[in-house]
């Protein structure tokens, strides 16, 4: 993939003021994949105001490459962050694709900055809490044990939230349902000690799309050494209270 970045960083360079025509004939769209190492180049070489201005583009691919492209801004920009909260809920599932690497390109560069908001985030609708599972989620990212405590709260807040809607039919919620099929893994993965209570916590639910989401983060290929632990630890049943003896009533002798 480094490789593919640098021959676009390096396109990009010949093409200043004629990017947006180029842009789009090398996107990958239409198709199954768009060209992120392309993306990632745009990030790398815009300069501010044409982040902007892509990040505000009807054209998704270019939506998308300006709203990656923003989380290079986020230390020095106070607005930015504002902007891709607002970008979260786009339409666009490319566009809200682009929120999550500008994210975590602004963890790279600062993981508590990060994770402090998210935690904000993470207190808001589905698209947005989406967002924010995604980006602190990222296993590079994940190397500080104390930093992976607290994306695990982050993880703990927006499942309880999950269980305690009744919205659950819009598609903010299946959104947000499909990443958390992943997300916790990813994170137990990076400190199993303290997901261990918390996981086993969420399995005890009966909420059936909270099951499902356990399900699916226990179903990873990280996840088989504490997912075996789980399976060998037999499971605690509240032992059966004894009931009172109570003695036969007495016969009543004849007179």
């Amino acid at each position: 993939m480094a490789g593919r970045v640098q021959h676009y960083r390096s396109e990009l360079k010949k093409r200043r003021g004629e990017w947006e025509s180029y842009l789009k004939a090398n996107s990958g769209l239409p198709g199954p994949r768009a060209n992120l190492e392309l993306v990632e180049a745009v990030g790398d070489e815009a300069d501010a105001d044409l982040l902007w201005r892509l990040s505000a583009s009807s054209d998704e691919f270019l939506a998308l490459c300006g709203t990656a492209g923003l989380g290079r801004l986020v230390a020095t920009d106070p607005t930015v962050l504002p902007w891709l909260k607002e970008l979260a809920e786009d339409p666009r599932w490319r566009v809200r694709e682009g929120v999550a690497i500008a994210l975590k390109r602004f963890g790279r560069a600062d993981m508590p900055g990060l994770i402090a908001e998210m935690e904000a985030w993470s207190k808001a609708g589905p698209l947005v809490q989406r967002a924010a599972a995604a980006a602190v989620c990222e296993p590079p990212l994940l190397k500080k044990p104390d930093e992976v405590k607290r994306v695990l709260q982050i993880l703990d807040h927006i499942t309880r939230s999950m269980a305690a809607t009744r919205e659950r039919k819009h598609e903010g919620f299946h959104v947000l349902r499909q990443a958390m099929g992943y997300c916790w893994s990813v994170a137990a993965a990076a400190n199993p000690e303290a997901a261990r209570p918390l996981l086993e916590k969420w399995l005890r639910s009966s909420d059936p799309d909270i099951a499902w989401v356990m399900k699916s983060n226990l179903a990873k290929a990280r996840m088989r050494a504490l997912a075996k632990s789980f399976r060998d630890t037999p499971t605690r049943r509240p032992k059966p209270t004894a009931k009172p003896h109570t003695p036969p009533p007495r016969r009543m002798r004849k007179s």
